[in-house]
């Protein structure tokens, strides 16, 4: 299998579009695209120790796979299975795995600790690691299908936990002046019966600097427009806003923050005393003007 022009090594060298088009066609991984590189540098240089400095890896990684890399077989830079030739066979008795799966199927939603009881209940001494082994295995010989509604449960799971804008605020972050940290909350008023309104709120640290607005609803989209009223609002440029984690604080807004370069940090659940200013704020607004309302 020839894979390139022959260098003055005598050895055969791949081209850069060579490699890109034999990735392209899945002829071997990415992986191994890096390390035909590594050979190539190599072999056009003839110094190991220049090519380890160039990508960055060790001479021991470097001269492993050239020890085991064949110029006429390019799976040869493929990661190989370090799974032991022979495999240690289960010594859970047969009648045992069958009645984890029985169990397993009538309760899909329990794990091995509880099946590990009732199998105790039914005079079968056996670990709660051994019942989950039981059910990995099952799983892998497609013996045990999970019930569709955990499988998109699971799937859910996964949705939520993608990488957000906002962040923990740092243990060395510095307030010195406005605009350093503005703390943002709701608040939620009733002035006649069946009359929600939901007051966005806005307090520098700093300056005790206020910004508030009204809306009829609660959402990440309102709360996108606030952000742009407290720019407009703000006599000073906003560098960093701390939330809750409120749902109407995800999505537009962080969107929005990351447009305008802004610092967004969230708090930890259930820790309103870390957003205190704004939440005073608050306070304070509802005793002086929205009770005071409701009594006139």
């Amino acid at each position: 299998m020839r894979i390139g022009p022959t260098s003055n090594y005598g050895l055969i060298i791949p081209r850069a579009d060579y490699i890109n088009s034999i990735v392209r066609q899945g002829t071997i991984s990415r992986e191994a695209k890096k390390r035909l590189q590594w050979m190539d540098h190599y072999h056009k240089h003839g110094n190991a120790r220049f090519t380890c400095r160039h990508f960055g890896i060790s001479p021991q990684t470097f001269y492993r796979w050239k020890n085991r890399f064949d110029r006429y077989d390019l799976t040869t830079l493929e990661e190989q299975s370090r799974k032991p030739h022979k495999v240690r066979k289960p010594e859970t008795p047969e009648d045992i795995q069958k009645r984890v799966r029985e169990l397993r199927t009538r309760y899909p939603r329990w794990g091995k600790d509880k099946l590990a009881v009732l199998l105790r209940r039914e005079g079968i001494e056996i670990s709660a690691s051994t019942v989950g082994r039981i059910i990995n295995r099952l799983k892998e010989r497609g013996l045990l299908v999970e019930p569709l509604n955990m499988i998109m449960a699971k799937r859910a799971r996964k949705r939520r936990w993608k990488p957000r804008y906002a962040t923990r605020k740092p243990k060395g972050y510095k307030i010195k002046g406005p605009g350093d940290l503005v703390e943002v909350d709701t608040l939620q008023v009733t002035l006649i019966p069946n009359e929600i309104r939901y007051q966005f709120s806005a307090r520098d640290v700093v300056a005790k600097f206020d910004g508030l607005r009204a809306y009829k609803s609660k959402t990440r989209v309102k709360a996108a427009l606030f952000l742009d009223y407290l720019q407009k609002k703000f006599p000073f440029k906003i560098k960093a806003i701390q939330v809750d984690g409120g749902s109407e604080f995800k999505k537009h807004f962080e969107e929005e923050c990351k447009r305008r370069d802004i610092m967004l940090f969230g708090l930890p659940p259930r820790s309103p005393k870390l957003n205190g200013h704004v939440e005073r704020s608050n306070r304070t607004h509802r005793q002086e003007f929205y009770e005071k309302e409701k009594c006139h």
